[in-house]
């Protein structure tokens, strides 16, 4: 998994059947040690099965692990925004805080 903030939405409304339903985030990897700190690398798609919101910072997953969850078993997707992150400890000390 890959923690990551939502930066913007995907709005398509003629898409493959198996994403009918899902809302497509527009997400950027972010530093575990800085979450607060800017973006680490290149926007990338996900589908949403968690319900978040642009600014949050968010768990996703990739590949067939993006499938496991029953919403998007039979959905074409690799990469899935599967939690909403309270919170991020490394060391000992809080370095995010929703």
């Amino acid at each position: 998994m890959q923690l990551a903030r939502v930066v913007g939405q995907v709005v398509s409304t003629v898409k493959e059947a198996g994403l009918d339903g899902f809302k497509i985030l527009l997400v950027s990897d972010i530093d575990a040690s800085d979450p607060d700190g800017g973006d680490a690398g290149r926007s990338y798609l996900a589908v949403d099965l968690v319900g978040a919101g642009e600014h949050e910072v968010v768990l996703v997953a990739q590949g067939g692990a993006a499938r496991i969850a029953e919403a998007s078993r039979h959905s074409p997707t690799d990469r899935a925004v599967v939690a909403i992150v309270d919170a991020v400890v490394v060391g000992g000390s809080v370095t995010f805080k929703k």
